[in-house]
């Protein structure tokens, strides 16, 4: 047994040391169920617990898987005297009980449990010092296609024990690119984005990795940590799209049938087939063996060629990779005649065209593939109508279906019109269509004016564009209605401002000289005008137009007195409002078109800011000028002749005020109801707004504020809230309960700067809740409410004495009618 006086020395030492005291965070304590956690590897000697009994208990006993691992001294003293390991044992389950002097328990057994905690005393080891696995090219990034695992015997539920997985190096390292990933927590390896696309046997067929695993998950410095090596094969990618499928359309043979099949590197993939369009019916399927059929026959007229994609998938319904494309071309047959472009195509020619000449080009169609044998195409002329002058005047090339004068010329006269039968074939079917060819007419007429020379014409200077001021008429001998027999006049000479225009009625030919721009006697008051008459088609070689197709007449303009002609819409200028009076503005300019002199004058100058010099045109400034007021003035210009008829025109002037600083700060508003509750129980304080009349910029004003009086400092204090508000406030509660008027200083800070001084009432008052309550004086002229009494009662009695007379006279009319009617009723009767 251990002395007691090395067993206290012992536990000095480790009050510090101990690592293993109960729930309650206590070294000692009565015997009871504990349960005790100690790190593994602590030294031999470590007290755990002091357990405290009273008598009969003289000491203790230990039991259970003490391992020789724990002891107890008789004082009650639980300690270790070997170390710990977690990973040959995790848990103790000791009892102790307390004994009498006779060795009797009198208390106890108790449990008592011991958890050993972990420490990271182990490293990981991998399971394999080489592992080797393969991939496909192409297989989906991210998804494993092998694992490396390690173990580390530390607690796993502990940071000690938690395995962080790496991959440190990979070769060959094309490019300085990872092809690989792992996944630091399960050690799947997997290809990176990168590898999926780049992994290629033909180049590199196998790459080398070195993984390393680290506990403490790869946080710590202090982690333990192994590597191994990791062979990888890279094989040939099968997942790969068919060489595309050619169907011959409108086949015979039993459906389904086999065109082609795709295959996925493992066995037990799923596969299916989706459009890249939404097509009204879909003629193929796919089996699980990866065999593409289709299902019915197609018609490449309806649809020559299908692109659709097969996807593999996993059990569990997800793509194994990306969709492949499939090709199918739908292979021609000739099973379409050729078809007419129309009912009837029609040509037309010109009398006397030279023997070879084209006429058109017929062209017909075939729905079969085209720069195929069953799309070639060949033509003959099997029929003309009428055989006039003989058959056979037409020709048509076999292949490119160009028609062309064949025999001789033609001539209207003979036939205007030819019908031809046309037999158009592929190597296996024919077609008969019609050809209409129309003989037209060639210019070989001139148009002839009816008259040379129209004479004048003398029309105002104020003739409106469009007006119509000469009818002329030429004709022309060629076949009516036609291009050769259409005219058209042009004005040739003495018009090179283009005011006149020829519009040509399409029924008659006659030619419409209208007015196309506005006319000017002072630049043109006689005018010699030509004109020529000519067809939009060209005229046949040999024939020309000569004197027949010209005529002239003379326009003569005569004068018109016009208003003057401002140069411009609106004049406008721009000036600093502070300018003095009598500087000159601006300047305005107008011109008779009659060479006379001007006057000019405004109109609606409403405040009297400008003048005008009457011969110049100059404006000058008569009064000061305020860009407060208004900041663009208008006002009308005025033009008159001198002479004539005093004929004017009006123009706009504006002037742009540009602003200066000449108007101090004010307050926004007026602030008569602003009040301070009486007594103030602390510091109290009132917000207020300045403004400015001259013109802001987008920051808006800038104001300084200040108390005007230096004497006002000790009792109140202006707080810049702003550019435009402040706070002014109390700096005690000693206010009377009345009315202070404040001075404030505000300042713009512009330049020149202003300052203006506003004064500010400030209301101390009662207040009844939140509200000021002051009592009403007697104004003046109100009367008090004993003179009200007074005058109510003085109303009373003259109305009383009013009603009392009234009654009186009513009742003494009434007693003189009453003896009169006795009266009557003695009076003897006379005769």
């Amino acid at each position: 047994m251990m002395p007691r006086a090395r067993l206290c020395s012992l536990c000095l030492l480790t009050l510090y040391l101990v690592t293993g005291y109960g729930q309650e965070g206590k070294f000692s304590g009565p015997l009871k169920p504990m349960t005790f956690s100690i790190f593994e590897g602590q030294e031999p000697s470590q007290i755990i617990f002091q357990f405290k009994v009273n008598p009969p208990a003289v000491s203790f006993e230990l039991t259970g898987e003490t391992n020789n691992t724990f002891k107890i001294e008789p004082d009650g003293l639980l300690y270790l005297i070997n170390p710990l390991d977690r990973e040959t044992r995790s848990i103790y389950n000791l009892q102790v009980a307390a004994l009498d002097a006779h060795g009797a328990i009198v208390e106890g057994p108790v449990p008592i449990t011991i958890e050993v905690k972990d420490i990271n005393d182990n490293r990981p080891m991998f399971h394999q010092p080489k592992y080797e696995g393969s991939v496909r090219q192409n297989s989906r990034p991210g998804k494993p296609f092998m694992y490396v695992n390690a173990t580390d015997l530390d607690d796993p539920a502990t940071l000690n024990g938690q395995l962080f997985y790496e991959i440190v190096i990979q070769l060959p390292k094309i490019n300085n690119v990872m092809y690989f990933q792992i996944n630091n927590k399960t050690g799947a390896i997997s290809l990176t984005r990168e590898g999926a696309q780049e992994l290629d046997p033909a180049k590199n067929p196998s790459y080398n990795l070195v993984v390393s695993v680290k506990d403490m998950g790869g946080q710590s410095e202090n982690s333990f940590s192994d590597s191994t090596s990791v062979d990888i094969t890279v094989t040939e990618n099968i997942w790969k799209a068919p060489e595309p499928v050619e169907i011959v359309e409108n086949s015979t043979d039993p459906h389904p049938i086999k065109i082609t099949q795709v295959q996925w590197n493992d066995p037990g993939a799923q596969y299916s087939l989706f459009e890249k369009e939404k097509l009204p019916r879909f003629p193929f399927s796919i089996d699980q063996e990866g065999n593409i059929y289709v299902t019915q026959p197609l018609d490449r007229e309806e649809k020559d060629s299908y692109v659709f994609y097969a996807l593999a998938k996993d059990e569990h319904g997800k793509p194994l990779s990306y969709p492949l494309e499939i090709r199918v071309k739908v292979k021609d047959i000739n099973d379409n005649p050729p078809a007419c472009p129309s009912a009837v195509t029609v040509f037309e020619v010109q009398e006397n065209e030279q023997l070879g000449s084209s006429i058109g080009t017929f062209t017909a169609h075939d729905m079969d593939e085209e720069n195929t044998a069953n799309s070639v195409l060949g033509y003959r002329i099997v029929a003309q109508t009428p055989q006039i002058p003989l058959d056979g005047l037409f020709l048509v090339q076999t292949y490119s279906g160009v028609f062309q004068l064949a025999k001789r010329s033609l001539k209207k006269q003979d036939a205007p019109q030819y019908n031809l039968t046309v037999e158009v074939s592929d190597k296996d079917f024919t077609t008969l269509c019609a050809v209409q060819i129309n003989v037209i007419d060639i210019n070989d007429q001139i148009p002839i004016f009816e008259k040379s020379d129209y004479g004048s014409v003398t029309i105002p200077e104020d003739t409106k564009v469009g007006s119509i001021i000469l009818t002329i008429q030429a004709t022309d001998a060629d076949e009516p209605f036609t291009g050769s027999s259409k005219i058209l006049y042009r004005i040739t000479e003495g018009d090179s401002e283009g005011r006149l225009g020829v519009d040509t009625d399409p029924h008659t030919n006659a030619g419409y000289v209208t007015v196309k721009k506005p006319l000017d006697f002072e630049t043109a008051a006689v005018s010699n005008i030509v004109f020529k008459a000519e067809n939009p088609e060209p005229l046949v070689p040999g024939v020309t137009y000569n004197e027949s197709s010209f005529a002239k007449f003379t326009l003569i303009v005569t004068d018109v007195n016009e208003a003057p002609l401002f140069s411009q819409y609106t004049f406008q200028a721009r000036v600093s409002e502070d300018v003095a009076t009598g500087t000159k503005l601006g300047n305005v300019t107008a011109k008779d078109p009659e060479g006379l002199d001007i006057r000019y004058s405004l109109r609606g100058d409403t405040r009297g800011w400008l003048k005008i010099d009457p011969v110049t045109g100059e404006i000058f400034s008569a009064a000061p000028l305020d860009r407060e007021a208004e900041s663009v003035y208008r006002v009308k210009v005025v033009a008159t002749e001198v002479g004539g008829s005093s004929l004017s025109a009006v123009s706009d002037f504006h002037l742009t005020l540009m602003d200066v600083n000449d108007n101090p700060p004010r307050l926004a508003k007026e602030y008569t109801g602003l009040f301070l509750c009486h007594p103030l129980s602390a510091p109290g304080s009132l917000i207020f707004e300045a403004t400015d009349d001259d013109w802001q910029s987008f920051r808006g004003p800038q104001f300084t504020f200040s108390l005007a009086s230096e004497s006002l400092r000790k009792h109140w204090e202006v707080s810049k809230i702003n550019g435009t508000h402040a706070r002014l406030s109390t700096k005690h509660t000693s206010f009377e309960e009345r009315v202070y008027d404040v001075p404030i200083r505000i300042n713009d800070g512009g330049r020149p700067p202003l300052e203006g001084t506003v004064s500010l009432p400030v209301t101390f008052c009662t207040c009844v809740e939140g509200r000021c309550f002051r009592p009403v004086d007697r104004q003046p002229g109100i009367p008090t409410v004993g003179m009200a009494v007074g005058i109510l009662l003085t109303t009373l009695l003259v109305i009383g004495i009013i009603l009392a007379v009234v009654f009186i006279r009513m009742k003494n009319k009434d007693k003189d009618n009453v003896p009169s009617a006795q009266a009557s009723e003695v009076r003897p009767l006379r005769s």
